[in-house]
């Protein structure tokens, strides 16, 4: 794993419901990520916040709200994560809602490509963000980032990382996944994704989950993990604008961080949807370091390096 991380914050809920997710960075930070990673022997640089439009807060337009605010949000993002990579470093971008998945993976399939490496993305989600402008009920484009990095969406945001589609739907794994509209199923159904919801985790466990999303990840793969905090289950982390019941739990979340981090394979890392204006006296921002933390490496006392 590269010992070089850069944080990013992205201060924006321009793809939201709610306000408030424009506060995660600074969340993150107060919850001391750069610290904590310190600790764990890496090389922190913290690049400070990304500058985009402001939320104007309308209505939807064709099914897309704040379209244009939405793609210069993701070209920034790209900018500012390709640019890392380009310098050999990890990127962490501190979010921000998830719609700012699409511009964080379409740079990271940009540098795969230049660099004849393998792509495997995780998204660890409540949801499978794979609405398009006619099946949303909500045109909120953070519901939207997995279906435009398939190609399934308007060509402004489709082609932000040079290529439509930016990624094949084969290199995503969808873990957590709990609430998904009925029209977005379809369409998970026919691109091919492969999800591994929470009825697959209760039944076989997130061991088994994890083996199945990590096989084939190799020296040649860069391991793209794609964090909203929904991800987990709101007693642990009520800090979020979507919340779903019925998430991975603590322990089980820390699992599949554990065995991202032995691969040895994580390359980038979005950390999405953290809102403090749900939460209480920070505990979502805490918990997602933590996490954090075990995805690089920290160690059980049974689990030797």
């Amino acid at each position: 794993m590269n010992p070089n991380i850069s944080l990013i914050g992205a201060p924006t809920d321009i793809g939201a419901g709610s306000r408030g997710a424009s506060m995660g960075p600074e969340a993150l930070r107060v919850a001391n990520i750069a610290a904590v990673l310190q600790c764990q022997g890496l090389e922190v640089i913290d690049r400070g916040n990304l500058n985009g439009p402001s939320n104007p807060w309308q209505p939807p337009v064709n099914g897309y709200r704040h379209l244009p605010q939405v793609v210069a949000w993701n070209q920034v993002v790209h900018d500012a994560v390709l640019a890392e990579l380009q310098q050999e470093r990890l990127p962490i971008l501190l979010g921000g809602d998830h719609c700012l998945g699409l511009g964080s993976i379409s740079a990271v399939a940009r540098h795969c490509r230049a660099n004849g490496k393998k792509l495997r993305v995780l998204w660890l989600d409540a949801h499978a963000d794979f609405n398009t402008n006619t099946l949303t009920p909500s045109g909120n484009i953070h519901g939207m980032p997995v279906a435009c990095l398939c190609g399934y969406g308007p060509a402004e945001l489709t082609s932000i990382g040079g290529q439509t589609p930016a990624i094949n739907p084969k290199w995503i794994r969808q873990i957590g996944i709990r609430s998904v509209d009925a029209g977005e199923k379809r369409l998970v159904h026919e691109a091919g994704l492969d999800v591994f919801d929470m009825r697959y985790i209760d039944e076989m466990g997130m061991r088994a989950a994890m083996e199945l999303a990590l096989a084939l990840v190799d020296a040649n793969t860069h391991l793209h993990v794609s964090f909203d905090v929904d991800f987990l289950d709101p007693d642990i982390a009520p800090g979020v604008g979507t919340t779903v019941r019925g998430g991975p739990t603590y322990r089980e979340a820390q699992l599949c961080m554990e065995m991202i981090a032995d691969t040895g394979r994580l390359a980038s890392l979005d950390v999405m949807e953290l809102n403090p204006a749900f939460d209480e006296r920070n505990r979502t921002a805490e918990v997602a370091v933590d996490l954090i933390e075990s995805l690089f490496g920290k160690s059980t006392l049974m689990r030797q390096k």
